[in-house]
């Protein structure tokens, strides 16, 4: 993506939502990931990645992209990078995620917004309001009633 002003603090944006999702994908043996992209068994990878997904944000928000890419030689650690389409209503965020040992990293390539404004600093409001409101939180009093009363 062309950079502009806007870019960092869009991408930290993007990286702040998508944090549990990364989290939850390092939990994915790496040898597994870059047999999946390998092996071009891109309908098994976007499943792995909807059901990482599915645990912190409402159905069809993240997506896998068009496929992803690896780095695996003798010398060094690996790194998944998966192409991610993030949909949250009125926007659409292009990125790579990039997943290695102990971290993990996010560039957008693009992002369209439906209604765009004509002030980037609204549209950057917009998306981080329309990525909270398509995440998904648990209520803490339904997860706190762990028993029911005796009687």
């Amino acid at each position: 993506m062309k950079q502009s002003p806007f870019s960092r603090e869009r991408e930290k944006i993007v990286a702040d939502a998508i944090c549990p999702v990364a989290t939850e994908l390092r939990l994915i043996d790496v040898a597994d990931l870059i047999a999946l992209l390998r092996f071009e068994r891109h309908a098994d990878l976007a499943d792995l990645v909807a059901s990482a997904a599915e645990l912190f944000f409402l159905p069809d928000v993240v997506k896998l992209g068009i496929g992803g890419d690896f780095k695996l030689d003798w010398e060094g650690n690996p790194c998944v990078v998966l192409d991610l389409e993030i949909r949250p209503q009125g926007v659409t965020v292009y990125a790579r995620l990039t997943l290695e040992h102990n971290r993990a990293g996010l560039e957008i390539d693009h992002i369209a917004f439906d209604q765009p404004h004509d002030n980037p600093t609204i549209n950057t409001g917009y998306l981080e309001e329309t990525l909270i409101a398509a995440a998904y939180r648990p209520i803490r009093a339904a997860v706190a009633f762990t028993s029911h009363p005796t009687v």
